[in-house]
């Protein structure tokens, strides 16, 4: 199929200057408008329109984020520059973990449209992100998902989280990629408003490494992979830019994306080969925004001009419009730049692999960008104003002292807490029962975690392993994390604290934290104490990053996160890559080793409940500060583990977080398949601040009798306290003060409450 004749072209806007254009409809601001027509001397056609209303977007241009996120820039310093290939600007960041490997990792977000039609949100969230892989020239390993759901009872909690944990695992498990991280959070401020995070993680040889650019006078663009159709339109770029409505739903419902799995495992074989072939000067996805954002982004980054003709694009649906062929979210395309002489020899691998592919256009020694559809220009642009020079606001931004006093002096010290030996004890049962710290097997048993092999570690083990090099074992650990409760408390230390625990889930496995990605899920940032929480936890996490020695490489900003006025806590997912020599030295999670190791706890604890698990389960409480955050002694304990791990010293080890010491011996027990016998006279002299403080920095370790000893050593010369707990061993998790708990019980009570609540996932 072919497009129809342009209903608006160049000439004629040129000449109708009075024609009305719905341009607030598409999103765009009068100022906005007016820059435009500014910019091109005219008003534009309704495809020019359209192009620049999707990539105005806040989605695409980050136009309200902008002026912060420059901070990464300012405080990353050439020696975190020293492993990094490619950074942010690009489809996805790149670092170097030796050996002659590059490893590219980026989180994105799919927030909206995974309410609007969760199944098909959340399945194209992965696709779309592992495009963005693919387009920096690698192979896909790995995917993972942090999400936010409402309070695990609400009824439309039922409704949109079977829907987006089937289609990340429908179309994860499809392309045949292991899913080996993330999280699964319940908070009533997501009601209406859940957050879908989609992490993918590629590898690929460091000579392999492709960029987004057209470049080369007569070199031809080639879209090749699926066609194209009215599915999609809007998508992504308009639904990620507007708050929804409290009472009706939505004020408009662009189409979300609809994923052929099957159409992009092909896919990604295409490009592999490809690649590998020399066939491509350059490549970008189709993801937001459609062929409006490839052909702006691959011509603006590019050393000329392109010529596009609409005509030649395969179409799924008849009398397509320029303006809907160009806002056109369709999914499992690719658009390259490819030298003339290579074109017949690109044709060829397309069709090997059953894969459609289509000349649409040139690179042309211009400087703009021309489309033309039913053999008239349609679209005539500087690339640039589209793609890279739109709109940068300096949102008000000012921290709303009411509000935010009120929650910091709202102490959780006073709370009721339990005392007595049987309170604690059903306390620790009541808390690994409660949906944030319940066992996720529910949802990651619906994905695959093991396919193609190289999977050393995944859910529930603190960070995903993989092997990247089949021969040597090296490899690398990814986790990502955030505590939305302490952002909301203090935006800048809760940013490090998200930082702090990906890193220490990374180190936890003996992997050596090496880069970040980030995906900023916050409210409207025409709300000022949102971009005041924003622009904190920018900073927090630049910073943080800066102490660590880890360059952010890339990610996602998603605002108007709300219903309504009501706004979600602001969550900074944080995503942490670390490498590691060899994955068969890679520490397990839990009491793995066996009856007899020695429990050793890591850190110093304080009391720290602000915020804390506790204090959300037991009392429905937010407020006070939350803990104090160190990140010297953050990277001091990742070296440790690391030098540990390669000593093959520690049979276990588990970070704690969420819950506590309390929540790291159930996991650890469980997860490793043995009971302990432990006291916490060394923790503090509180039992309950012991079993429940949230204090930061801290690692729940194993070790044989003569392994302790020498860690210890180890741990006191790098400055890291340990207090030895007890021992792995038996069918009970004992605790000194406050009885045993039988695993059988912790068991029923981890793992149940999911089940409980959505059923059997194979029915």
């Amino acid at each position: 199929m072919t497009a129809v004749a342009a209903a608006d072209t160049v000439e004629r806007a040129a000449a109708t200057p009075e024609v009305d254009q719905p341009y607030a409809a598409l999103g765009l601001k009068e100022d906005e408008y007016a820059r435009i027509r500014e910019i091109l001397g005219r008003r534009p056609t309704d495809a020019e329109l359209a192009m620049y209303s999707v990539m105005w977007s806040e989605h695409c241009s980050y136009k309200s984020s902008k002026v912060h996120l420059r901070y990464f820039g300012e405080t990353t310093t050439e020696e975190m520059r020293a492993t990094m290939l490619a950074g942010i600007g690009e489809n996805a960041g790149v670092v170097s973990i030796g050996d002659g490997w590059a490893v590219t990792f980026k989180v994105e977000s799919h927030n909206h449209p995974s309410y609007v039609e969760p199944y098909q949100g959340a399945a194209t969230g992965v696709g779309g992100i592992v495009r963005d892989i693919m387009a920096m020239g690698a192979r896909p390993i790995a995917v993972g998902d942090p999400l936010r759901f409402g309070p695990l009872e609400a009824e439309d909690t039922g409704r949109v989280l079977p829907g987006i944990v089937a289609g990340i695992g429908g179309y994860g498990n499809c392309l045949g990629l292991p899913n080996v991280g993330g999280e699964v959070v319940f908070d009533a401020s997501y009601s209406g408003n859940p957050l879908v995070n989609a992490l993918c993680v590629g590898a690929l040889k460091v000579e392999d490494l492709h960029l987004a650019f057209a470049s080369g006078t007569g070199n031809k663009i080639i879209l090749f992979g699926a066609t194209t159709g009215l599915d999609g339109i809007g998508g992504v770029s308009v639904l990620a830019s507007e708050t929804f409505e409290e009472s009706s739903g939505r004020k408009k419902l662009p189409a979300v994306q609809v994923g052929d799995p099957f159409t992009e495992k092909v896919l990604i074989e295409c490009c592999l080969e490809l690649f590998s072939s020399g066939l491509v000067v350059g490549i970008q996805d189709l993801g937001g925004a459609g062929l409006s954002c490839a052909t702006s982004e691959l011509a603006s980054a590019g050393d000329g001009g392109m010529h596009v003709d609409l005509d030649r694009v395969p179409l799924r649906a008849t009398g397509m419009t320029a303006a809907e062929i160009l806002s056109s979210e369709s999914q499992e395309r690719m658009c390259a730049v490819v030298r003339p002489e290579d074109v017949e020899k690109f044709m060829a691998v397309c069709a090997k692999w059953d894969t459609i592919a289509t000349v649409i256009g040139e690179v042309t020694d211009g400087d703009r960008l021309v489309i033309t559809s039913g053999g008239e220009t349609v679209v005539d642009v500087p690339p640039r104003t589209v793609a890279h020079e739109g709109p940068v606001y300096e949102r008000p931004v000012a921290r709303d002292d009411v509000r935010q006093d009120g929650l910091v002096a709202d102490d959780p010290s006073a709370l009721p807490r339990p005392e007595t030996p049987s309170e604690l004890r059903a306390e620790i049962v009541r808390m690994a029962a409660s949906p944030n710290l319940a066992h996720r097997g529910w949802v990651t048993d619906q994905y695959d975690r093991y396919v193609r092999g190289n999977t050393v570690a995944a859910q529930p083990a603190d960070s995903g392993v993989v092997r990247v090099d089949e021969t040597t074992g090296r490899g690398i650990a990814v986790s990502t994390d955030c505590n939305s409760r302490f952002v909301a408390l203090d935006p800048y230390a809760g940013a490090q604290l998200a930082l702090a625990e990906a890193y220490r889930n990374v180190a936890s496995s003996g992997a050596v934290p090496l880069a970040v990605t980030d995906c900023l899920n916050f409210g409207s940032p025409e709300d000022p104490h949102v971009m005041w929480q924003f622009g904190q936890a920018v900073r927090g996490l630049a910073d943080g990053c800066a102490v660590l020695g880890t360059p952010v490489t890339g990610g996602n900003v998603s605002f108007y996160n709300q219903t309504g006025s009501t706004a979600i806590l602001p969550t900074p997912v944080v995503g942490v890559l670390g490498v590691i020599d060899d994955v068969a030295r890679a520490v397990p999670s839990g009491f793995a080793g066996g009856d007899g190791d020695v429990v050793l706890l890591l850190g110093r604890t304080a009391e720290e409940i602000g915020g804390g698990e506790w204090a959300h389960v037991a009392h429905g409480h937010l407020g006070g500060r939350p803990p104090a955050v160190d990140l010297a002694h953050e990277r001091r304990l990742g070296a440790l583990l690391a030098a540990a791990a390669t000593a093959g010293e520690l049979t276990g080890s588990h970070d704690l977080s969420d819950g506590g010491l309390a929540q790291a011996l159930v996991e650890s027990a469980l997860v490793g398949g043995s009971g302990a016998t432990v006291a916490l006279t060394d923790v503090h002299i509180d039992p309950f601040v012991a079993l429940f403080s949230e204090s930061a920095g801290r690692v729940l370790v194993t070790a044989t009798e003569q392994d302790a000893d020498a860690f210890s050593a180890r741990a006191a010369d790098a400055g890291i306290p340990v207090a030895r707990l007890g021992r792995t061993g038996g069918s009970e998790l004992r605790i000194d003060g406050v009885g045993g708990l039988p695993l059988d019980e912790l068991r029923t009570a981890w793992e149940g409450t999911l089940p409980a609540r959505f059923g059997d996932p194979s029915i």
